[in-house]
């Protein structure tokens, strides 16, 4: 393997790879010269989508594989693109089956990102009652977030239909 210097982000004093580095290092190194990567969506409804993605040498023996899964409901990005997110996360993780960008973890920086947002938003506001009480709580949890928006998108995505737009418009101010 070549000197390539993955840039890593850092989440909770780990350093995690982003998909679009994995890709990078893919797409300029020789040594997978005239390999492909191949998608396919393997279940997908308007809700919903699972994709598979296929990493394959040039006789197209398949080295790796890599699943992912995504909900419309899951974040405010994924409102619009989860069929999106989906891919690339599939991409992500089979450039990491391949041993592309793990020195840490299989998982990218989106994909720890997006879980834990998604476990701190389950746990601060699962014993949520009121609109009240969400709403304090979802300040609070905006936050002290270090994602502020992906923090914001999990409160609405899970939530939003007991927010009112207004209360939707404060909750957005802490994100800015």
């Amino acid at each position: 393997m070549s000197n390539y210097k993955f840039k890593t982000t850092n989440i909770r004093g780990k350093q995690y790879v982003e998909v679009n580095e994995r890709i990078k290092f893919f797409r300029q190194e020789d040594e997978y010269k005239n390999w492909t990567i191949s998608t396919e969506f393997t279940a997908m409804d308007s809700e919903m989508c699972v994709c598979k993605c296929v990493i394959a040498d040039p006789n197209q023996r398949v080295i790796a594989t890599g699943h992912a899964h995504e909900e419309r409901a899951a974040s405010h990005i994924n409102k619009t693109s989860y069929v999106e997110n989906c891919e690339t996360s599939a991409i992500g993780r089979a450039l990491a089956m391949m041993g592309i960008g793990i020195d840490t973890s299989i998982a990218s920086a989106n994909e720890v990102t997006d879980a834990i947002a998604k476990q701190e938003s389950d746990s601060s506001l699962s014993s949520s009652g009121s609109v009240e009480n969400i709403m304090d709580k979802a300040v609070k949890f905006i936050k002290t977030s270090t994602d502020k928006r992906k923090a914001y998108d999990n409160i609405v995505a899970k939530y939003g239909d007991q927010l009112t737009d207004k209360q939707k418009a404060g909750l957005q101010k802490f994100v800015r």
